[in-house]
């Protein structure tokens, strides 16, 4: 059999059934199930994460000026991807997505069939070594040049005993000065996990066998030695909102995830 005759729950295809998409099998929505029971009003928190994650490329492109990106763990393609924010503004940028999923990856493919500036590395966080050694990697990204590292909505699912500080260091360490790093990361709300939040988590753990909330604290130590932006990491809808950028004080569940966007010196 292939990986296609029996899925097992999928992050990216969860979060495909959060964001009401179709490219999904019923152990993902099984465990999607679980998390909206948990959290009802999940759907705002993944429509923020996308909301925010075109806030950042925006800045990267138009105001930072990066001409080329790296998102790994991307997921399957949605509406607003992020090379079509960022060849809105600079046609000419390039971006490699990176993931692990033969589903996301086949999606990617023939989405991009056809745009020479895009292409669909395979990897895995946990390997960045072989991430970055990527011939078509290496091939599309010029590393004499800053490029912008996009880690939205994954590290929470590399779980402590996997040192995702030392995965993030050693991808950080790669990247040329001037380059950027942007992590989006779920978070428990303030000093303990309310209900919900540890719900949550144990069916994000028991449908994938991972997911990890961190505090804001252990989120931030991830950017350490780099330059921060303002404001710094903080709840999605602070980080440099839109004016129809929903209130973290009227939606609870926005407090459930954290981002930061910070300049290597």
């Amino acid at each position: 059999m292939t990986e296609f005759d029996t899925p097992q729950p999928n992050i990216a295809r969860i979060y495909d059934y959060l964001l009401g998409g179709k490219d999904n099998y019923a152990p993902d929505r099984e465990v999607g199930s679980r998390i909206e029971q948990a959290l009802p009003a999940v759907h705002l928190g993944v429509r923020q994460q996308r909301a925010v994650l075109r806030r950042v490329v925006r800045h990267l492109v138009a105001e930072a000026g990066l001409r080329q990106l790296i998102d790994i763990g991307s997921g399957l393609p949605t509406a607003d991807n992020v090379h079509q924010i960022a060849q809105q503004i600079e046609p000419d940028t390039r971006v490699v997505y990176v993931d692990n999923d033969p589903v996301v990856l086949s999606h990617a493919r023939a989405l991009l069939a056809d745009r020479k500036e895009t292409v669909v590395a395979v990897g895995d966080l946990r390997d960045p070594a072989a991430i970055l050694a990527d011939p078509l990697l290496r091939e599309h990204i010029d590393f004499d040049q800053p490029v912008g590292l996009l880690l939205c909505g994954i590290l929470h699912y590399v779980l402590d005993e996997e040192q995702p500080a030392l995965i993030v260091k050693q991808l950080v360490d790669a990247l040329p000065s001037g380059s950027y790093v942007f992590i989006h990361h779920l978070i428990t709300p303030g000093d303990s996990a309310d209900e919900g939040t540890t719900a949550a988590e144990a069916a994000l753990r028991q449908g994938v066998g991972r997911g990890q909330f961190r505090s804001l604290a252990e989120v931030a130590a991830f950017l350490d030695g780099l330059e921060l932006l303002e404001p710094g990491v903080v709840t999605v809808t602070e980080w440099r909102p839109d004016a129809d950028t929903p209130a973290v004080t009227e939606h609870p569940v926005l407090r459930l995830a954290a981002v930061g966007v910070a300049r290597k010196p």
